[in-house]
């Protein structure tokens, strides 16, 4: 019987993808080659999909807080931490943003594979579609990312965030400083119309 399910695989992990839940990408592949963890870390997976992330950053963190919109993206990502034997630091919850984060909780590092390309007016309607619509800027998910996600990091957190080129760099580098935070662009994949890109921020630290 043929399964109603894709897979994909990253290292020695197997990750199932429900049909309303965006596909691993290189833009998660991204993240998944430049994340880094220490022992004990608490981590938010901001669109957490399949829960690729999450479980991944689940190997050293503490606890691993997988948030996405997408009801069928929640189930699925429950499903692969259990198949990875990660449910027990992996706690998958449905929100928008930050809107089932409570206000006192704070992150060592939050990722966010953000939805980043720009696209036509009556897009963006589906589960799936949401996964990539920025809306006609590219930027409506980014921007509402940015003016809230600094004020749940600790005093040494830091943020990756995945964009395309075609959703303005240089803003997000901008409204970045505007928070306080450093900002550099670590990775990136280039493809014939467009560049993906890894930024890393980070609180900026005060003078003594």
């Amino acid at each position: 019987m043929k399964s109603q399910h894709k897979s994909v695989s990253f290292g020695e992990r197997t990750f199932i993808i429900y049909k309303e839940v965006y596909e691993p990408a290189e833009d998660t592949f991204l993240i998944a080659e430049n994340l880094s963890v220490a022992c004990g870390e608490k981590i938010l997976d901001m669109g957490t999909g399949c829960g690729i992330l999450a479980v991944i950053a689940a190997e050293k963190a503490s606890k691993v807080v997988a948030v996405d919109v997408n009801p069928h993206a929640v189930n699925c990502a429950k499903k692969n931490a259990d198949l990875n034997g990660a449910r027990a630091k992996v706690e998958v919850r449905q929100g928008n943003l930050f809107s089932s984060v409570r206000d006192t909780e704070r992150f060592d590092l939050i990722l966010f594979n953000a939805p980043y390309l720009p696209v036509e007016r009556d897009e963006g309607r589906s589960w799936i579609e949401r996964a990539w619509s920025g809306g006609e800027t590219g930027r409506i998910v980014i921007d509402q990312f940015i003016n809230v996600a600094p004020s749940y990091l600790t005093e040494k957190g830091r943020i990756l965030l995945v964009q395309s080129t075609l959703s303005d760099v240089d803003k997000t580098m901008a409204e970045f400083s505007g928070k306080g935070l450093d900002a550099e662009i670590i990775a990136e994949k280039k493809s014939l119309f467009e560049s993906i890109i890894l930024v890393k921020a980070a609180l900026r630290k005060t003078r003594e």
